[in-house]
């Protein structure tokens, strides 16, 4: 009479469920997609940003006054601009203006999605001089679109 060798539908069963509770612990390891989340909003962020600079940009070539410093009146209110761009001396407290933005630039307040401090934003939750932000940097002179740089290490 011969052995049986393999496994039973038993044995079999078990394995296949520690197989799949190990899968289920180790799978958030490899797939991080809130990170990713993040990284995606601010590159958002960042075109947004883009976008409404070169709108003040716009206004400011309208009004001749796209070379030096200065500010625009737009539909909001005043912008300091640089070369027609946004100043980032002022970019905390002229962004409302130019961009359409739930932003605060206290620390401690939860009722915004994004927190300011100079010319960073960071995402709600993350604090002053966080690695997950976009740096605005104004033109650097007449003719020089200003830029946006995005930080995302601790996203």
């Amino acid at each position: 009479m011969s052995k049986a060798k393999g496994f039973t539908l038993i044995e079999l069963v078990i394995v296949i469920i520690i197989l799949g509770i190990l899968a289920v612990t180790a799978a958030p390891k490899f797939i991080n997609l809130q990170k990713d989340a993040r990284i995606s909003t601010l590159q958002g962020l960042e075109g947004a940003i883009k976008g409404g600079a070169s709108l003040v940009y716009s206004k400011a070539a309208i009004a001749g006054k796209e070379t030096g410093t200065s500010s625009v009146a737009i539909g909001t209110g005043t912008v300091n601009i640089v070369s027609g761009y946004p100043d980032s001396a002022n970019f905390a407290a002229d962004l409302g203006n130019w961009l359409d933005i739930s932003a605060t630039s206290s620390a401690t307040a939860t009722d915004a999605d994004w927190y300011v401090n100079d010319n960073e934003i960071s995402p709600a939750g993350y604090a002053n001089g966080s690695t997950c932000k976009a740096v605005y940097s104004q033109s650097t002179g007449d003719g020089e679109s200003p830029t946006v740089a995005i930080v995302s290490d601790g996203c």
